[in-house]
Protein backbone atom coordinates (compact mmCIF):
# COMPACT_ATOMS: atom_id res chain seq x y z
CA UNK A 1 0.00 0.00 0.00
CA UNK A 2 3.07 2.39 0.69
CA UNK A 3 4.34 1.63 -2.69
CA UNK A 4 1.05 3.49 -4.03
CA UNK A 5 1.31 6.70 -2.61
CA UNK A 6 2.88 9.42 -4.35
CA UNK A 7 6.16 10.07 -3.72
CA UNK A 8 6.22 13.46 -1.55
CA UNK A 9 3.20 12.04 0.49
CA UNK A 10 5.20 8.72 1.47
CA UNK A 11 7.81 11.36 2.67
CA UNK A 12 5.35 12.95 4.93
CA UNK A 13 3.88 9.87 6.43
CA UNK A 14 7.60 8.73 7.40
CA UNK A 15 8.88 12.07 8.73
CA UNK A 16 5.66 12.30 10.64
CA UNK A 17 6.50 9.23 12.23
CA UNK A 18 9.78 10.53 12.90
CA UNK A 19 9.03 14.04 14.48
CA UNK A 20 6.81 12.51 16.53
CA UNK A 21 10.20 11.00 18.37
CA UNK A 22 11.95 13.64 17.91
CA UNK A 23 9.37 16.31 19.34
CA UNK A 24 8.57 13.48 22.46
CA UNK A 25 9.91 15.72 24.76
CA UNK A 26 7.60 18.48 24.46
CA UNK A 27 5.13 19.59 27.09
CA UNK A 28 1.79 17.55 26.79
CA UNK A 29 0.57 20.71 27.92
CA UNK A 30 2.09 25.11 27.86
CA UNK A 31 0.88 26.48 31.67
CA UNK A 32 0.32 30.08 31.98
CA UNK A 33 3.56 32.03 33.49
CA UNK A 34 1.17 32.97 36.79
CA UNK A 35 0.39 29.44 37.57
CA UNK A 36 4.17 28.43 37.26
CA UNK A 37 5.07 31.58 40.04
CA UNK A 38 2.66 29.97 42.24
CA UNK A 39 3.70 26.39 41.92
CA UNK A 40 6.39 25.20 44.87
CA UNK A 41 8.32 23.31 42.11
CA UNK A 42 6.92 25.01 38.73
CA UNK A 43 7.12 21.66 35.81
CA UNK A 44 4.73 20.63 33.25
CA UNK A 45 4.81 16.72 32.04
CA UNK A 46 6.34 16.00 28.57
CA UNK A 47 4.58 13.43 25.80
CA UNK A 48 7.45 10.99 26.42
CA UNK A 49 6.16 11.09 30.51
CA UNK A 50 8.72 12.93 31.73
CA UNK A 51 8.69 15.92 33.83
CA UNK A 52 10.48 19.14 32.47
CA UNK A 53 11.37 21.88 35.59
CA UNK A 54 11.38 25.45 35.18
CA UNK A 55 14.30 27.75 36.98
CA UNK A 56 12.74 29.79 39.37
CA UNK A 57 14.76 32.56 38.38
CA UNK A 58 13.72 32.18 34.73
CA UNK A 59 10.04 33.00 35.56
CA UNK A 60 10.80 35.61 38.05
CA UNK A 61 12.93 36.77 35.12
CA UNK A 62 10.06 36.83 32.80
CA UNK A 63 7.27 38.23 35.52
CA UNK A 64 10.07 41.17 36.13
CA UNK A 65 9.26 41.99 32.04
CA UNK A 66 5.28 41.83 32.16
CA UNK A 67 2.67 42.96 34.45
CA UNK A 68 0.05 41.13 36.27
CA UNK A 69 -2.42 40.48 33.19
CA UNK A 70 0.29 39.31 30.81
CA UNK A 71 1.71 37.00 32.85
CA UNK A 72 -1.74 35.31 32.58
CA UNK A 73 -1.72 35.33 29.31
CA UNK A 74 2.21 33.90 28.56
CA UNK A 75 2.11 30.36 27.99
CA UNK A 76 5.46 28.05 29.06
CA UNK A 77 7.46 26.78 27.67
CA UNK A 78 7.35 28.61 24.75
CA UNK A 79 8.15 27.03 22.04
CA UNK A 80 10.75 27.57 19.32
CA UNK A 81 10.24 25.61 15.98
CA UNK A 82 13.39 24.78 14.01
CA UNK A 83 13.61 23.80 10.66
CA UNK A 84 17.12 22.15 9.77
CA UNK A 85 19.22 23.80 7.49
CA UNK A 86 17.49 27.42 7.69
CA UNK A 87 18.50 30.12 9.54
CA UNK A 88 15.52 31.57 10.86
CA UNK A 89 13.46 29.84 13.49
CA UNK A 90 10.37 30.98 14.79
CA UNK A 91 9.02 31.30 18.21
CA UNK A 92 4.71 30.13 18.37
CA UNK A 93 2.89 32.57 20.04
CA UNK A 94 -0.58 32.93 20.94
CA UNK A 95 -0.58 36.79 21.85
CA UNK A 96 1.77 40.32 21.77
CA UNK A 97 3.33 39.27 25.19
CA UNK A 98 5.42 37.09 23.56
CA UNK A 99 6.73 39.45 21.12
CA UNK A 100 7.21 42.06 24.40
CA UNK A 101 9.22 39.66 26.17
CA UNK A 102 11.42 38.77 22.72
CA UNK A 103 12.02 42.77 22.44
CA UNK A 104 12.98 43.35 25.74
CA UNK A 105 15.54 40.10 25.99
CA UNK A 106 16.70 40.59 22.49
CA UNK A 107 16.71 44.94 22.99
CA UNK A 108 14.86 45.19 19.55
CA UNK A 109 11.69 44.94 18.21
CA UNK A 110 9.85 41.78 17.68
CA UNK A 111 6.92 41.66 15.11
CA UNK A 112 4.33 38.79 16.08
CA UNK A 113 2.93 37.75 12.56
CA UNK A 114 0.89 34.85 11.85
CA UNK A 115 1.49 33.56 15.62
CA UNK A 116 5.09 33.45 15.02
CA UNK A 117 8.25 35.83 15.51
CA UNK A 118 11.08 35.52 13.05
CA UNK A 119 14.60 35.61 14.83
CA UNK A 120 18.17 34.09 13.18
CA UNK A 121 20.77 32.16 14.77
CA UNK A 122 22.16 34.65 16.75
CA UNK A 123 19.38 35.98 18.01
CA UNK A 124 18.52 32.31 19.57
CA UNK A 125 21.53 32.32 21.26
CA UNK A 126 20.93 35.54 23.08
CA UNK A 127 17.07 33.56 23.51
CA UNK A 128 18.01 30.58 25.26
CA UNK A 129 21.29 31.90 27.51
CA UNK A 130 18.22 33.93 29.21
CA UNK A 131 15.58 31.32 28.74
CA UNK A 132 17.05 27.37 29.06
CA UNK A 133 14.35 25.99 30.44
CA UNK A 134 11.07 28.38 29.95
CA UNK A 135 11.54 27.44 25.82
CA UNK A 136 11.89 24.31 24.09
CA UNK A 137 12.29 23.66 20.63
CA UNK A 138 10.20 22.22 18.34
CA UNK A 139 11.22 20.01 15.39
CA UNK A 140 9.23 20.51 12.21
CA UNK A 141 11.26 20.35 9.03
CA UNK A 142 9.91 21.76 5.57
CA UNK A 143 8.46 19.44 3.36
CA UNK A 144 9.07 20.54 -0.28
CA UNK A 145 6.13 20.62 -2.54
Amino acid sequence: MLNELPYQRMLQECLRGELRVLNAHLPCEQKLLSDLLGEETASVVCNDGSTHLFKRKELEYLASMIDTDEQEALLLPMLIEVNPGQDEMAIMCRGEVEGKVISKILNMPATVKQNRIIIYKPQLALLRKSLKTTTQYLFAPKIPE
